[in-house]
């Protein structure tokens, strides 16, 4: 029996309901696409969606289960091959990400990792790349990033470690890598904790490694300015299958539903009723949904062409600025997935960002503060247990004369062509 739906023609059946709605539903969505959109001319972000996405969702609502189920599984599936990577577990942000990489590392005994543990971190990441080192007790050690790739510098990460270092995150900036492969071995060489924050650099590589993998846990980010969209959502990759039950675990509550039989926390009974409600962890919710899961599996398929077209894009930009007088641009290590654009002014331009912002927005042009700046200048820097190993000097010029424009799955050449232009008249109407 289905249930009716009252309408002027009476009531008809559900299957009905659902076919004809799907039909004004289409409809719909091709007459919005036509509509052109409200924003700059040269947005930080826009919206990598069409109509397949769209679909999908609709489809999805057609049925009765939306929490995390098996679009999920098969998103964290198709995720770790194209990572080439054993098991990744997603969650509802590249924060929750990290969150629980933390959790996880302390937790696990075989890790050896507590609070008052000396962990080294670059001073430029995202907020959430600190706060779970706060949250859990972390005492952070602050070192100078590099000035060509703006990641954590690998030579000050080998001179600042002591007896108290047990750990070093490596936050790679911007979609470029940082110096992983001789991160891993300084960490190797030292038996220390190699963490990544790969949240904006999804799909970088370096000799065909995908960044996010070179450490025993690293997390993404799926947000909407990021490289896939997913509304929200982020996800863990771990070659570790002990730090991987750790991981599913803390997810979900704290318990072991999603474990298999045997594990590294606690082996199940095989009493269904008593294990399903198994609490052994001081868990989280952080558990994504099912239209999280199939986005991201659309988005997956997609993103190679998103990242080609990111390169091409990435390749002009570099062809305008990388011999210029009036800026820095960011080198990469190995393959760049290229998340957005900085410069960093000098000569002419040097110490005159509010101007260079105010006539880049004049003209449609978004700009932002590269990723946070120097986080010690935020105010959240009152809750760290850190210090700083020698001078922030590369941080400090990022700081004060930094700025970066969007990336995208579009051709964006008229976009950064107008950038030059805006910049070059600058120079010349002020006859700097």
């Amino acid at each position: 029996m289905f249930y009716k739906i009252n309408n002027s023609a009476g009531g008809e059946k559900l299957e009905g309901f659902q076919n004809r709605l799907s039909s004004e539903y289409t409809k719909k969505i091709k007459e919005l696409e036509k509509l052109p959109l409200s924003q700059p001319f040269y947005p930080l972000k826009s919206c990598s969606w069409n109509h397949e996405e769209k679909y999908g969702i609709f489809e999805l609502l057609k049925g009765s289960r939306l929490t995390m189920g098996a679009n999920v599984k098969k998103f964290e599936e198709e995720f770790s091959a194209y990572n080439k990577i054993k098991y990744s577990v997603m969650v509802n942000s590249g924060s929750s990400a990290n969150l629980i990489i933390i959790s996880s590392l302390i937790l696990c005994p075989k890790y050896d990792l507590n609070r008052g543990d000396e962990i080294i971190v670059p001073a430029i990441g995202w907020s959430t790349s600190y706060a779970p080192l706060i949250q859990y007790g972390l005492k952070l050690k602050f070192v100078d990033v590099n000035s060509n790739t703006w990641n954590i510098d690998e030579t000050l990460v080998k001179k600042a470690i002591t007896k108290k270092t047990k750990a070093v995150l490596a936050i790679n900036i911007l979609g470029n890598p940082s110096n992983l492969y001789v991160l891993k071995e300084i960490c190797e060489s030292n038996n220390i904790i190699l963490i990544e924050d790969n949240c904006e650099s999804l799909g970088a590589s370096i000799n065909q490694k995908k960044a996010g993998t070179f450490g025993v846990a690293g997390s993404n980010s799926f947000h909407f300015s990021h490289h896939i969209q997913t509304i929200e959502g982020g996800m863990i990759s771990t070659n570790d299958e002990q730090l991987y039950h750790y991981l599913l675990s803390l997810r979900s509550h704290g318990w072991i539903r999603e474990l298999p039989y045997k594990n590294f926390i606690l082996n199940k009974s095989g009493n269904e009723f008593e294990d399903f409600f198994k609490f052994v962890l001081p868990g989280y919710n952080l558990k994504p949904n099912e239209i999280n899961g199939l986005v991201g599996r659309i988005q997956l398929k997609k993103f190679p062409k998103f990242l080609l077209q990111r390169n091409k894009n990435a390749r002009y930009f570099n062809y305008l600025f990388n011999s210029s007088n009036y800026c820095n641009i960011q080198k990469s290590i190995g393959n760049s997935s290229w998340f957005g654009f900085g410069l960093i002014l000098k000569g002419k331009l040097l110490n005159k960002r509010a101007l260079v912002i105010y006539e880049l927005n004049k003209n449609g042009v978004q700009t932002r503060p590269i990723v946070t700046g120097n986080i010690l200048k935020n105010p959240m820097e009152k809750f760290l247990n850190y210090s700083i190993f020698n001078k922030l000097s590369n941080t400090e010029i990022i700081d004060t004369n930094g700025l970066f424009l969007g990336n995208d799955h579009r051709d964006l050449i008229p976009q950064i062509t107008r950038v030059k232009e805006v910049l070059e008249n600058i120079i010349k109407k002020s006859n700097l």
